[in-house]
């Protein structure tokens, strides 16, 4: 990105004229859509080299004012300042042009193009592909933020596409960075370059608004933080001066519940893998190499990892959704991919059997990706239930029952606190942490022996990540076996038993939460266990427990 002085010296905005003036600075900001006013009478200030948080829960109208501010959206009233100066945004582009740069939490790439032609459509200059390849790769790897400028878009995972969107970002030399829920992908020790990033932006003069669910980052980070509830200012504030539950209770209006373990006695092993390697279908892809667990009834295991380490693959081949890829591709002509036992569900044999007939034996899957995969975004979340939870009386002698599908709709909202319109809300109308509560409510609801859930509370604030987490750790103490595949450090250490790490394709030996720490597990995120670091079994540097053993009985 070139030193702070040639950065800012060229930038044509740097003018004395709003030397002293805040950055940004918002007043009076509305906008009203026919169901939510999204803002209402907002104001913000952010100055030069200050690091600002917006926080509040899903739906208080965070992404709307920064898509504001960007010139993604146009405010019904309200006034912006830009180094003091009256202005309007009444787009992207100009957004780009005054300094503005925006990573965008629900992301904004063609599926079809590869990395670098993605981020050369937000370029507004002219530019050489070779170059800008080599320039990529060049700032990628500078903040640990690795992308292959090459790869389709199409064929990277969730966590991948929000680096691209870092990276894209980060090549403009933004004056003002809004960065939306940054560190969601990264292993602690990636944070933690990420934020001397940030810092040292700050310190050049770039202004940062940061959008976070994690409280513990906005008071490591911020100098100030303005709060939303309902669209609403509620609290400009001083993160450092204030605790996790002053400024939870700022955002949700009330206390956040503690987690609450019940106590309760894991059983059989309800999920068992055992040697699977598989190769990946995308070239760009992360093989499975030797992948080997068991998750018993009554427990969480977690696993850890950066996104793009094969994490895609172990969720198709436990899904089925890798065996039915594979049975298209062969047109069944009865060749298998895996050995019939490599998965095993409630005891039968798993590997060859489709999707649908791994739910028949108690099977249940939440995919990371909530729209597209986990629902169809233009399906009411009645016909959504449709998808997965057909089996609970919604078709009879092949004809779709509408009342059984609304009464189950109804009985998810209700049971798992969804905000919405009713069981005819579209599911791409809900906020992002109301549609996952929706999601797992759907899946949960199903009396599943055995649930799979990856990313469950990404991007989901913190009120709607609480109660997500409280009802998985109820589903444990019911007798469920429950893997939970995720980049929350925070989330695994907090609700499972235990965690092994997933880096490269290869799967770390599962650890009791207790026994290891954040330290430990991102270094094994990065592949230092095994015979890739020392001491990966126990804190020792002895082998790992046996998978076979049944995990202690919870407290």
């Amino acid at each position: 990105m070139g030193d702070s002085s040639s950065r800012l010296a060229g930038n044509p905005h740097a003018g004395h004229a709003g030397a002293h003036a805040p950055r940004l600075a918002l007043a009076g900001i509305t906008k009203q859509y026919p169901a939510v006013r999204a803002n209402d009478d907002v104001t913000l200030s952010v100055a030069p080299g200050e690091i600002h948080a917006l926080l509040g829960e899903n739906g208080a109208g965070k992404s709307t004012l920064m898509k504001i501010v960007y010139g993604a959206v146009r405010p019904d009233a309200g006034e912006i300042r830009w180094e003091g100066e009256m202005v309007e945004i009444p787009s992207p582009a100009a957004a780009r042009k005054l300094g503005i740069g925006m990573v965008f939490q629900h992301f904004s790439l063609f599926e079809t193009l590869t990395v670098g032609e993605n981020i050369a459509l937000s370029l507004d200059e002219a530019f050489d592909l070779k170059a800008l390849a080599r320039r990529i790769r060049e700032v990628s790897a500078q903040y640990g933020l690795d992308v292959d400028p090459q790869r389709h878009v199409h064929s990277l995972a969730v966590g991948e596409r929000q680096r691209v969107e870092i990276v894209r970002c980060l090549l403009q030399n933004p004056r003002l960075l809004i960065m939306d829920e940054p560190t969601s992908v990264l292993t602690p020790q990636a944070v933690r370059k990420l934020f001397g990033t940030l810092r040292r932006l700050a310190s050049e003069g770039c202004s940062i608004l940061y959008i976070s669910h994690k409280l513990d980052e906005i008071q490591e980070l911020c100098d100030t933080a303005t709060v939303l509830r309902g669209g609403k200012v509620t609290g400009n504030v001083s993160p450092r001066e204030e605790t996790h539950a002053s400024l939870a209770r700022l955002m949700v209006g009330h206390e956040l519940p503690a987690y609450t373990r019940r106590a309760h006695t894991p059983g059989e092993v309800r999920l068992d893998v055992k040697h699977l390697s598989m190769q990946s279908e995308d070239p760009f892809g992360t093989s499975l190499d030797d992948v080997t667990f068991a998750v018993h009834a009554g427990e969480i295991l977690g696993i850890a990892g950066v996104s793009g380490n094969g994490q895609a693959e172990l969720l198709a081949a436990l899904s089925g959704e890798a065996r039915d890829a594979f049975q298209s591709r062969m047109g069944r002509t009865g060749r298998h991919g895996a050995a019939a036992d490599t998965v095993t569900i409630c005891g039968k044999p798993a590997a060859r059997l489709s999707a649908g007939a791994r739910r028949k034996l108690g099977f249940a899957f939440v995919p990371e990706e909530r729209l597209g995969r986990g629902a169809v975004p233009a399906m009411s979340l009645a016909e959504n239930a449709l998808l997965t939870g057909h089996r609970q009386g919604m078709v009879r002698s092949g004809w779709l029952r509408t009342g059984a599908m609304r009464a189950f709709a109804e009985r998810c909202i209700g049971a798992f606190d969804v905000r919405c319109g009713g069981p005819d809300a579209l599911a791409q109308s809900l906020s992002g942490g109301n549609l996952q509560k929706y999601i797992v409510g759907r899946e949960i609801l199903q009396a599943p022996k055995v649930l799979v859930v990856a990313q469950p509370t990404w991007g989901v604030d913190v009120g709607a990540a609480a109660f997500i987490r409280q009802q998985l750790l109820d589903l444990s103490a019911r007798g469920v076996a429950i893997l939970v595949i995720s980049e929350e450090l925070d989330e695994l250490f907090d609700i499972c038993d235990r965690i092994a790490v997933l880096a490269g394709g290869r799967l770390s030996p599962a650890r009791l939460t207790g026994e290891t720490n954040a330290e430990e597990i991102g270094r094994w995120m990065a592949g230092l266990f095994g015979d890739r670091g020392a001491g990966a079994g126990r804190p020792d540097g002895g082998p790992p427990p046996a998978e076979s053993a049944a995990p202690p009985a919870h407290a």
